[in-house]
């Protein structure tokens, strides 16, 4: 280090100094001198070697200080990037949560409105079924005969209803709508009261007496 140089070249300016005082011949002086010039250029060569070193290892030090800096720099980069990263899935975690729970939830639903589905149509085939059974019922006593056409509806044919022509049918469509409610259409021919008598079975859900409503109408309908 600098400071042991300069520790050296104290000792030698010492014994230069003890030699000076314990020497009276002009000789001697001028080897002393000669002896201090070349510990002095000696001390001057070592010390700027010393001084060099030391410059290149504060360079060294400054530039590994600037190496950690940057270093550190990058890790908090990295870091903030990571932290960034962590959070997006957090949140693609919970929108994942959300749209599952959704879908779950649609799921439900969907098997819900199925079930009701089924349970109407169920419904729909038993009563549809008790029909059928009234036709078998009535086609003797009222000359009744019901047919199953398009769209899930019923035709109900009515004969022996004009004494002339006993074969001329008189006839009407039912069938259950979305509500499975009676709904009665294409009458032929047609019959103002008809709108009438589909309220009342509604209301009161005795269809052999809308049946025998529909046939007096007819029946009034070519007596008059």
């Amino acid at each position: 280090m600098v400071e042991d140089e300069l520790v050296l070249f104290d000792k030698t300016v010492n014994e230069f100094w003890n030699k000076f005082k314990s020497t009276d011949t002009s000789c001697h002086m001028v080897g002393l001198r000669d002896t201090y010039k070349d510990s002095l250029k000696a001390f001057a060569e070592k010390l700027s070697v010393k001084l060099k070193e030391e410059e290149r290892m504060i360079e060294m030090f400054l530039e590994y200080q600037n190496q950690i800096r940057r270093q550190n720099i990058l890790i908090q980069e990295k870091k903030d990037n990571l932290l960034k990263l962590i959070a997006e899935v957090k949140g693609k975690k919970q929108e994942l949560e959300v749209l599952t729970a959704n879908i779950q939830d649609l799921k439900e639903e969907y098997s819900r409105k199925k079930e009701t589905i089924s349970t109407a149509s169920k419904a729909n085939a038993e009563r549809l079924k008790r029909l059928q059974k009234s036709a078998d019922l009535y086609k003797d006593r009222l000359g009744l005969e019901i047919r199953k056409i398009y769209g899930d509806k019923l035709q109900f044919i009515f004969t022996n209803i004009d004494p002339k022509h006993p074969e001329n049918p008189f006839m009407f469509s039912l069938h259950l709508n979305e509500a499975r409610e009676y709904e009665v259409s294409d009458s032929a021919p047609h019959l103002e009261c008809l709108a009438e008598f589909q309220e009342n079975v509604r209301k009161t859900n005795n269809f052999s007496a809308f049946l025998a409503n529909v046939r007096k109408a007819f029946t009034a309908m070519v007596h008059n």
